[in-house]
């Protein structure tokens, strides 16, 4: 029988990779659910353990402590400390139209019907 890798250690081996972990943060981003603002900091603690919570304190000068509480399940970080701990990453915040979004996802905007 193969031997299976536990599902968060190859979640954070692909998490590594910039492309992945920024395709990651924005499925959890456009998600429209009630909880979709702790899904978020969800994934963007696994991406943090992804890239090594003690590495980003140092590059983003937050502080560990701060860091984890930031993103604890509790969390609410700041904007400013959201942009210091993506760049720390070497990932930014981006913000497009919703016709932009939707062809890349193949999603419609229920707004944007013609009646």
């Amino acid at each position: 029988m193969k031997n299976s890798r536990p599902y968060d250690d190859y979640l954070q081996e692909k998490l590594k990779n910039p492309e992945e972990a920024i395709a990651y943060l924005n499925v959890h981003l456009e998600d429209n659910e009630p909880d979709s603002e702790q899904l978020f900091l969800m994934a963007l603690r696994d991406v943090a353990k992804a890239y090594g919570v003690a590495q980003i304190a140092e590059k983003s000068e937050l502080g560990r402590e701060s860091l984890y509480k930031a993103l604890s399940e509790n969390g609410n970080p700041k904007l400013t400390t959201l942009r210091s701990l993506l760049k720390a990453m070497g990932l930014k915040l981006s913000v497009s139209t919703y016709e932009k979004t939707e062809k890349k996802s193949g999603k419609k905007n229920p707004k944007n019907k013609a009646a």
